[in-house]
């Protein structure tokens, strides 16, 4: 809400932290609601109290925010194309004070151990540029069809699903224990649904042993809002279990040993341990979950992952569950919108049905390391290949940049 502040009491021991910082580094910018950044404002200006910056944005803190307005935008649910520009932090009072430094090469190529040549590197990049800007095709605004050159396409195959996870982990039984097999690589897919078909077809790969199990949550409505309220009586638990939404982990989740794993909150920041952090299951117990830690900062490192109750950041649905279970989802596949800051040696783009917001084509694509990396697969829903697909593009978002 734009009255929002920051759960901070003025004089505990954050507002003390965050008075003393000097410097304020906000990642993913562009995917946060303009609300967020107002809220901080305010309440950084509060804990300033009647210090000679409590009249200046932030309190006269030094902020950076980093991201990208070609990728995903704040998440505005049942949101009109406007509502969702209106929501981005370039149509905040506060993009008035910012300078602006644009990045002029693509990092994430640059620094791969690439064996392709400059040429063919550089025509990459601008290839994903021209995808992220919406100038592959005019006019490429809003919804349009665009085509994905043959380097990139499946096309002979006779199970879509079969011919994405061949090319994504081949000679899988070999290696699905192999950490660094793991977290080099991935399937993007636009939708919770299609994500968990693939999960579920590439764990039937693993040979069956002891060491697997299932995992079911416990899921509860909060009715203090609504006691006496009939509606609420429909809410069943069998009900309630089969709901899924983006950020809350599955009602069931079937683990054999060497599942790699993502975290879907913050359980340890200070350890690395955060929303999106990617872990291979290594032991499985009643109550806990022994993983060993992929990608982030501490890789290698062993953790137990506990049960705890999680809502949705966003709910979709016109009440508050709460699940509990395990903050954890497979990742051999993840959504798109899921992987974005991740980088990987070899993306596989399963595209069942096109995407459907502003930049995930762009995230999409984007987070491979060399055009060698980097296989996409189109069907109809009669499984026939395509050679084309939608990319979902707002240009007024880039008009103040």
């Amino acid at each position: 809400m734009e009255s929002s502040t920051c759960n901070i009491d003025k004089g505990s021991d954050r507002a003390e932290l965050l008075k003393m910082t000097k410097l304020i580094i906000w990642d993913e910018a562009p995917m946060a609601h303009r609300f967020c950044f107002e809220a901080f404002d305010k309440t950084l200006k509060d804990i300033t109290g009647r210090s000679n910056c409590s009249d200046k944005l932030f309190g006269g803190k030094v902020i950076v925010f980093g991201g990208d307005f070609q990728q995903i935008l704040p998440v505005v649910p049942r949101g009109s194309r406007s509502d969702i520009i209106h929501s981005t932090i370039n149509s905040s009072y506060i993009w008035d004070h910012c300078v602006v430094l644009k990045l002029t090469k693509n990092m994430r190529l640059q620094q791969a151990d690439n064996t392709s040549s400059t040429s063919e590197l550089e025509l990459f990049s601008n290839w994903i540029l021209k995808v992220g800007d919406g100038k592959l095709e005019e006019p490429d605004d809003g919804y349009t069809d665009i085509p994905i050159p043959n380097d990139f396409l499946i096309s002979n195959y006779d199970d879509p699903l079969e011919a994405i996870v061949s090319e994504t982990y081949p000679n899988f039984l070999n290696n699905y224990k192999n950490p660094e097999f793991l977290q080099s690589r991935a399937i993007l897919a636009g939708t919770i649904e299609t994500v968990d078909i693939i999960n579920q077809y590439v764990l039937g790969f693993i040979p069956d042993m002891r060491e697997e199990k299932e995992y079911l949550s416990s899921d509860s409505v909060d009715t203090f809002d609504g006691e006496g309220n009939e509606a609420f009586d429909v809410l069943t638990p069998e009900f309630l279990n089969t709901l899924t939404t983006s950020d809350l982990p599955n009602h069931k989740i079937k683990l054999k040993i060497g599942t790699p794993i993502m975290l879907l909150r913050n359980i340890d920041q200070p350890e690395g341990l955060c929303n999106g952090t990617r872990l291979i299951v290594t032991r499985l117990a009643n109550h806990v979950i022994e993983a060993k830690i992929i990608s982030g900062k501490n890789i290698g490192g062993v953790i137990y992952i506990p049960r705890m109750d999680m809502t949705p950041t966003q709910s979709p649905w016109p009440f508050k569950m709460t699940r509990r279970q395990f903050p954890i989802t497979i990742c051999y596949a993840m959504t798109i919108n899921k992987s974005q800051g991740q980088s990987l040696d070899y993306v596989g783009l399963y595209l069942p049905r096109s995407v459907f917001s502003h930049g995930q084509l762009y995230v999409a694509i984007s987070r491979v390391k060399s055009k060698k990396g980097l296989k996409i697969l189109i069907h109809d829903k009669d499984n026939h290949p395509l050679n084309s697909t939608t990319n979902v593009v707002f240009k007024e978002v880039f008009e103040n940049l």
